[in-house]
């Protein structure tokens, strides 16, 4: 909801009442609710540029939003695959690691897992090898040796086990932080645009698919 006032808020900014549809019920309430968390609080901070009315519909007729977000050219029947995989307490591991960074790893066989290439390319990075020693010990000599525009942004890191995330705030959804490794790069554009799970999307869509989940 608040990505689509965002998107269209020159549309609706002072315009006259709109309606919003949502299968989240709970908005109805906290809209009006005295009770409120920070994080809610700041929601209607935000909310409250707008003029509209919360209309509750359940998911199951909500069929228009759910099909304004899925990708038009994506057929699961595609991407169907049966594997023999091995009993390897690290399979959780890689399980994880697959949703964290949006990549089907069945469909991958890399050489070295995409997790793995991500966290040891930050140590050949001394800009962001260095917000990750003070992620690690915060403490005034970790902060000094940061520029200052990286100390007034680096609320805006944090860390998911080996990786670095970004996000803009609390609103913003988590991206992992990506160095300036032209391989590493270039394999996750063969994964959103080249593999199969990819769907060989144009420039502006994988750039788009990649800019969501990565930094």
């Amino acid at each position: 909801m608040r990505y689509a006032l965002i998107k269209f808020r020159v549309y609706l900014l002072g315009e006259q009442t709109f309606a919003v549809y949502t299968d989240h019920a709970s908005l109805r309430t906290a809209m009006k609710s005295p009770h409120l968390s920070q994080r809610m609080a700041r929601w209607l901070s935000f909310f409250a540029e707008y003029n509209f009315v919360v209309h509750y519909k359940p998911g199951k007729n909500n069929i228009l939003a759910d099909a304004l977000s899925r990708r038009p050219d994506y057929d699961p029947r595609r991407l169907t695959r049966h594997q023999d995989i091995p009993d390897d307490d690290d399979d959780d591991d890689d399980c994880a690691t697959c949703v964290t960074l949006g990549i089907n790893a069945t469909l991958s066989s890399p050489v070295l897992p995409l997790r793995q290439q991500i966290a040891d390319a930050y140590e050949e990075d001394a800009f962001y090898a260095a917000i990750i020693r003070y992620l690690r010990n915060p403490t005034a000599d970790t902060l000094d040796k940061l520029t200052r525009p990286t100390r007034d942004a680096i609320t805006r890191y944090d860390r998911d086990g080996d990786l670095l995330t970004y996000s803009i705030d609390t609103f913003d959804t988590l991206r992992v932080v990506i160095p300036a490794d032209d391989d590493l790069r270039a394999r996750l554009v063969h994964e959103y645009h080249d593999a199969s799970a990819g769907g060989h999307l144009g420039r502006e869509k994988t750039f788009a698919a990649l800019s969501r989940d990565f930094f």
